[in-house]
């Protein structure tokens, strides 16, 4: 021991197991000459160094991290030098007491496996299942924790020599890859790639078994494989997701900057929604019809980077990843009718057996459903649309430790949300909640949840909703309830990743939440406060003709505009093709099914529906999307808005859109209209109050144009505007808002 000796106890939190980091710690305890040793446990990963050159050792740690670890904290501790040791350990893990560590997310494929993939010389060459520890399943295959191999879907795949002697060396890549594999040992294609490849190119629909569920694929070049996918899937208007070999390949589609770029081929590899090039090779029509976005997403998998390696031509090595590839794929989840994705292999066969003409399965199974994360790029930063593979269970850090709270969301978009100490675990998509499967799902994903993060929860917050599955579900828990009102959860939503405490001013803009009352609000500005929320204002009621049908059908939400602006003699000779127009004017009239709401999904339908943009629409928020890939330079009508007693009433901008010249210029006023009227309707609350910041949530902050004319707005104005960037803005973060406010009633 020499007397520059120190020994230190070095204590790693964060995703830290399962990504490589003892072989870390291992190797650069060798590098600078250090004895001791290193070990998992609950807490996250323990260290015991002594040296002369641990400070060294320290800045390495951090700074050199292996590409899946995220510390969050290393806490230090001096010790008592000790005389005689030698060498340095990766000790045994120590299981026992409360889990604060967990599992990662799904990774892609890694640059030194791709390398082997490709190489002919290697023994994994072109094996559709080869990973190490930087990349590969994680959370999909997971039955329960400690994350160890006969914990996961690998279990039944004894390693061969050769793999065991990689998998016990800690100075290989794979030491201790829990799910690393070889031709001789692990799971086995029920078809080869050149099948695969012949039937996509044949036209023919494939349904192919992912990382967190099947996909359902087809040759996007091919209109006639296209259509017949979104009519076997009943699909509707919904765009398909399109599968390219790299950025360089997606680049002949969609343009882009370097932060999508580094969104596109990050590990987590999302759908990144990407504006069309208008010189771009043609694909299928019914790919995205009307829209000015694709979303575009690379290989994760082997067996995808397989498929363009096989339409290639099987060149040898990586360099043709460099290169647009003319393969483009549709990639679309394989969940018929609104159920959940379609994960084992009998149930595909019998789910998926009238839409795929080829299913393509294996013998790994996959434990975990989770769809494909898919994000965009809004107001200068990367938001998610929908958070699920390669992204859960990754938390979401809160300002401060709150009481264990399991959180149910609302009823469309469904997630959950589990809170341990500061964090806040949101789970996968789950669905809309209008079948049997989808709530199977719910409850299978809390009781996974639950069991992998390794908490016992003391409430269940939902929705005030009384009539929402979820809030069915979180009543037959037994659990002690908290009822949080829709629009209050989504405001504390993003007050919550943004980690804002104390009283904030929110605007909720949405399709539909339950009001205080029973109303149906959903265009709201709102004081919110731990539990406390205060309904400061909202958008001028429009009556919703038919109920929640006028959400398909926009013509309708336009017949009731007419109205307000005293027009209803037109809206007969306008709407009669569409369906019963006289009818729905007496309905208006009268206040028979025509509810009031103040919601601003339904302003927008109103907008789609008098310039003639999708006067039906397959699906909810169909017609708004059209309205958006029609923006390029968003217009201000001025005076086009009336603010009086908090009420923001839109309704001149809606007369203003009948002398349009076109729809496209009709969408450009509108887009730059709202949102200069809600910033000026919202800067006398804050000012009223002292307040310089905005909370911005809601379902219509997934529109890039009016997420990024509100934040303009607001920064002119000196008001910092919140977005939501790690939840969904739509109802796919209600779970996280409703377990904040719960943790103020604990």
């Amino acid at each position: 021991m020499s007397h520059d000796d120190e020994r230190l106890r070095l204590r790693v939190r964060g995703r830290v197991q399962g990504v490589g980091f003892r072989p870390h710690v291992h190797a650069l305890a060798r590098r600078y000459g250090l004895t001791g040793w290193v070990r998992n446990d609950p807490q996250g990963v323990l260290i015991e160094v002594q040296g002369a050159d641990t400070a060294a050792f320290r800045t390495a740690l951090s700074d050199e991290a292996p590409p899946l670890a995220r510390i969050d904290s290393v806490d230090c501790e001096a010790l008592v030098p000790i005389p005689g040791p030698t060498g340095f350990t990766i000790r045994h893990s120590e299981t026992g007491g409360a889990m604060a560590t967990g599992i990662g997310p799904d990774a892609a494929v890694c640059p030194a496996c791709l390398a082997e993939l490709f190489d002919p010389a290697e023994r994994r060459y072109r094996y559709a299942f080869l990973n190490c520890t930087h990349c590969g399943p994680r959370y999909t295959i997971t039955r329960r924790l400690p994350y160890d191999r006969p914990q996961t879907a690998m279990a039944g795949f004894p390693l061969c020599p050769d793999c065991m002697a990689e998998y016990e060396d800690p100075a290989d890549r794979r030491f201790h890859a829990q799910p690393t594999a070889c031709p001789a040992c692990g799971p086995h294609l029920s078809h080869p790639p050149e099948d695969i490849l012949a039937a996509l190119r044949d036209g023919r629909i494939v349904a192919v078994k992912g990382l967190g569920g099947f996909h359902l694929a087809c040759d996007a070049a091919r209109p006639d494989a296209v259509k017949r996918l979104r009519r076997v899937k009943q699909r509707n208007g919904k765009p398909f997701p399109l599968m390219v070999a790299n950025a360089e390949s997606a680049a002949r589609h969609v343009g882009m900057d370097d932060d999508e770029r580094r969104l596109l081929e990050g590990a987590a590899r999302p759908i990144v929604l990407l504006r069309r090039r208008e010189d771009a090779p043609e694909l299928a029509p019914d790919i995205a019809p009307g829209l000015a976005w694709l979303g575009v997403m690379l290989p994760y998998t082997p067996l995808h980077y397989l498929l363009f390696h096989e339409a290639a031509g099987r060149p040898e090595g990586t360099g043709w990843l460099r290169e647009p590839q003319e393969l483009t794929l549709v990639m679309t989840s394989a969940n018929p009718g609104g159920e959940p994705l379609a994960i084992g292999n009998e149930e595909a066969r019998e789910r998926l057996a009238g839409i795929a003409d080829l299913i393509v399965d294996h013998d790994r199974d996959i434990l975990i459903r989770a769809d494909d994360s898919v994000t965009r790029k809004l107001a200068g930063a990367p938001a998610f649309l929908r958070r699920g593979r390669g992204h859960v269970p990754e938390p979401i850090r809160l300002a401060r430790p709150v009481p264990p709270i399991l959180a149910v969301g609302g009823h469309l978009k469904a997630t959950v949300c589990v809170t341990r100490g500061d964090e806040a675990f949101l789970s996968q998509h789950i669905g809309d909640l209008d079948n049997a499967a989808t709530l199977d799902f719910l409850e299978e994903t809390v009781a996974h949840l639950l069991h992998i993060l390794d908490v016992e929860p003391v409430a269940v917050a939902h929705d005030k909703h009384p009539d929402f599955q979820s809030t069915r579900f979180a009543e037959r828990t037994g659990l002690p309830c908290v009822a949080v009102q829709h629009h209050h959860a989504h405001v504390a939503a993003v007050m919550a990743e943004h980690r804002v405490e104390g009283q904030a001013l929110g605007l909720a803009l949405d399709g539909f939440g339950l009001g205080e009352g029973g109303g149906s609000w959903g265009g709201e500005m709102l004081l919110v406060d731990g539990l406390r929320s205060e309904r400061l204002g909202s958008l001028a009621p429009l009556a919703q003709p038919g109920g929640d049908l006028a959400a398909r059908q926009p013509w309708r939400m336009a017949a009731a505009a007419l109205l307000r602006m005293g027009r209803a003699d037109e809206i007969v000779p306008r709407f009669a093709g569409h369906g019963p127009a006289e009818g729905v004017r007496r309905m208006i009239e009268r206040g028979i099914n025509a509810p009031p709401t103040s919601s601003c999904g339904r302003w927008f339908d109103a907008a789609c529906g008098l310039l003639g943009i999708r006067a039906m629409a397959g699906f909810e928020g169909e017609a708004p999307m059209v309205l958006e890939s029609l923006v390029r330079r968003p217009r201000v009508a001025a005076g086009a808005w009336r603010i009086a007693g908090g009420e923001l009433d839109l309704t001149p901008l809606l007369e203003r859109l009948l002398s349009a010249a076109d729809a496209v210029e009709g969408a450009e006023l509108f887009h730059g209209t709202l949102a200069a009227a809600l910033v000026d309707w919202t800067l006398p609350a804050l000012r009223a109050r002292g307040l310089d910041r905005a909370v911005l949530s809601g379902g219509c902050l997934m529109n890039g144009v009016l997420a990024e004319e509100l934040v303009a707005g607001f920064h002119a104005a000196g008001v910092e505007a919140l977005l939501p960037r790690l939840a969904p803005a739509n109802d796919g973060g209600l779970s996280l808002g409703q377990a904040w406010v719960a943790s103020f009633a604990l």
